[in-house]
């Protein structure tokens, strides 16, 4: 597992941010606001915070990190491919026929991805069942699951938020995207999920919040998170959608529409002048 410094994390940040634009271009589909808000806690998961070795995608001590809103996998590819389970090169297949690289992850398909996605709120309950069997096997591994916002409007989410505290799992971590969008409006619109703060606690979990793109702060609040043995933990990652690429940022038109050509030229062009 690398350990990179706040000042490589923000590069390695900005990279995957190239990353997504450029895969979504060439795919002429996809999710981007998602991925590129995610971006800073992705590079500070696989290169500072997860335990993992890339040539041994199964070793059983390893984290395992749970993509439950798995339509921002561009970001989990790009985090995955830059941190070794696979050439850089195999990041212009996504979304192509046969390749591994799906618009939704599928784990039999890519090293790296536990688990497939797609039906949103379903996440949380396959990391639960993995906290548990960690428990049981007296493995000290974490389980990291990202969520959205959104997806909190799901009922099969609150039931596994339910048994998470029923068995006091403390290897457990959700870390929520909130970026208050979803694919067809803003979430305060649509449906609103505030507060969830009130709602993880009521439901007897530790709940943590930080800023999603303060690297310093992202990995302070996830190693406090880590040391909670007794209880799951909620960490609401407070995010901006699009981050880095301006005429994205808090546009909820998108969430899922990919940039054609030369918005990619625009994007591309900011992201690579950005001060790090």
């Amino acid at each position: 597992m690398p350990t990179q410094s706040i000042k490589e994390l923000k590069q390695t940040a900005n990279n995957l941010r190239q990353d997504v634009i450029r895969m979504l271009a060439q795919a002429a589909s996809g999710h981007p606001a998602g991925s590129l808000g995610m971006a800073d806690i992705f590079a500070a998961l696989y290169f500072n915070i997860l335990n993992y070795i890339p040539n041994k995608p199964h070793w059983h001590l390893r984290d395992r990190l749970v993509l439950s809103n798995g339509h921002i996998c561009p970001i989990l590819y790009a985090s995955l491919s830059r941190a070794g389970y696979f050439p850089l090169v195999k990041l212009k297949s996504l979304r192509k026929i046969n390749s591994s690289l799906q618009g939704h992850p599928h784990n039999l398909s890519t090293p790296g991805v536990e688990v497939s996605a797609g039906p949103l709120g379903q996440g949380i309950s396959q990391a639960v069942g993995m906290a548990l069997a960690g428990q049981h096997d007296k493995h000290d591994y974490h389980i990291f699951c990202i969520t959205s916002d959104a997806e909190h409007d799901e009922g099969q989410l609150w039931e596994a938020v339910l048994m998470a505290k029923k068995y006091k799992l403390g290897n457990l971590i959700n870390i929520i995207d909130r970026n208050r969008i979803q694919i067809d409006g803003f979430t305060r619109n649509i449906m609103p999920t505030e507060s969830l703060r009130s709602k993880y606690i009521a439901f007897g979990w530790r709940v943590l919040e930080m800023d999603g793109h303060n690297l310093r702060q992202i990995i302070h609040t996830i190693h406090k998170a880590k040391k909670y043995h007794q209880s799951p933990v909620a960490i609401i990652a407070h995010t901006i959608p699009g981050k880095g690429v301006s005429f994205m940022e808090n546009d909820w038109h998108w969430h899922g529409t990919a940039p054609d050509k030369k918005q990619a030229e625009k994007a591309l062009d900011q992201l690579k002048h950005q001060k790090i």
